[in-house]
């Protein structure tokens, strides 16, 4: 049996990542820049080159990687405590694929990044609705039914998307494909992105000890006298606001929310006070590496960071479902 870090420890390494991996997104790229070149562009009153490319370019990417990791990393958590579901996911239930509808109808009729971000999230929420609504069945909806259906709905929401991108203008089509891939080249709306970071993540950690009763099953909740259609409905919207925001800014990418609360119980074990902030941070790790790869690979060319990260996902979650078999 193995011993589990500190939480200090813990932290204070996934605060280290993240300090690093935003370090060397700032220095790499198709320019590299030296160490000294980012300090001195970090300055205030300095003008060079490195530093418009780094304040113009990779510092809003950076930046926007590592909300975005975190939102999809909370918003699966919470699902996953919704459903009580390993497996459970805004990608896998259809959430992401609403936002991607949403925000897609938005971008065709030239709407503003704020139309956009609206549009996403109500795509969101629907999807949601629609799962749920579709789910019911005697004695009401099971975590089983729920992920079932939300598969079906992720694959309509995928067809709803390929008809858009038929229907498409052609010189926006590229452009559609590669954000739906996603992208976050041309993200700048993270200063708000780390806002709702900042508070889902307290509200995680306010809210988990209810969580954790939650997590052991609805009944057992309710007989501690525990609201628990409420909580639900919490979890649920929020999971929704939180994947739609993401989706909105960056495309759809999947994984993220699938794998990172697992490595977070695996490591932390299954209090969601910790969990929850813990995962935020390790998603917004994962996403800021990927997109790091994604402009260093074949730079200058750029890869979509969506697909990094579904091929570094599918074998790290077979290998998570492997150890947790008997």
């Amino acid at each position: 049996m193995h011993r589990r870090p500190s939480l200090f420890v813990a932290f204070t390494l996934l605060a280290l990542a993240v300090a690093g991996l935003f370090g060397l997104s700032l220095a790499s790229g198709s320019v590299p820049l030296r160490a000294g070149e980012v300090v001195q562009a970090l300055t205030p009153g300095s003008a060079s080159f490195a530093r418009d490319v780094i304040l113009e370019l990779r510092l809003p990417r950076a930046l926007a990687a590592f909300a975005v990791g975190g939102l999809l990393a909370l918003s699966g958590a919470m699902l996953q405590v919704l459903l009580r579901n390993p497996l459970a996911d805004p990608y896998v239930l259809g959430v992401s694929g609403g936002a991607s509808v949403a925000a897609l109808i938005a971008i065709m009729l030239g709407l503003p990044a704020a139309g956009v971000d609206g549009f996403a999230a109500l795509g969101a929420l629907a999807a949601c609705l629609l799962v749920f609504a579709l789910a019911q069945g005697p004695g009401g909806w099971t975590p089983t039914r729920l992920l079932l259906t939300g598969i079906v709905v992720a694959a309509g929401a995928g067809s709803v998307v390929s008809l858009l991108l038929a229907l498409g203008d052609e010189t926006r089509l590229r452009g559609m494909v590669f954000w739906l891939l996603g992208d976050l080249s041309g993200t700048r709306r993270w200063p708000w992105l780390l806002a709702l970071l900042a508070v889902a993540s307290v509200a995680g950690i306010v809210l988990g000890r209810h969580l954790n009763v939650l997590s052991r099953g609805a009944a057992q909740a309710a007989t501690v006298g525990m609201d628990v259609r409420r909580l639900q409905a919490v979890l649920f919207v929020g999971s929704s606001v939180l994947t739609g925001c993401a989706v909105a800014a960056a495309g759809s990418i999947g994984f993220i929310g699938l794998v990172t609360p697992h490595l977070a119980r695996l490591a932390l074990g299954s209090d969601n006070r910790v969990v929850l902030p813990a995962a935020a941070l390790l998603g917004g790790a994962m996403l800021m590496a990927a997109d790091l790869a994604a402009r260093v690979l074949i730079a200058p060319r750029q890869l979509p960071v969506g697909a990094l990260t579904a091929l570094v996902g599918v074998p790290l979650f077979l290998l998570l479902m492997a150890r947790r078999q008997p």
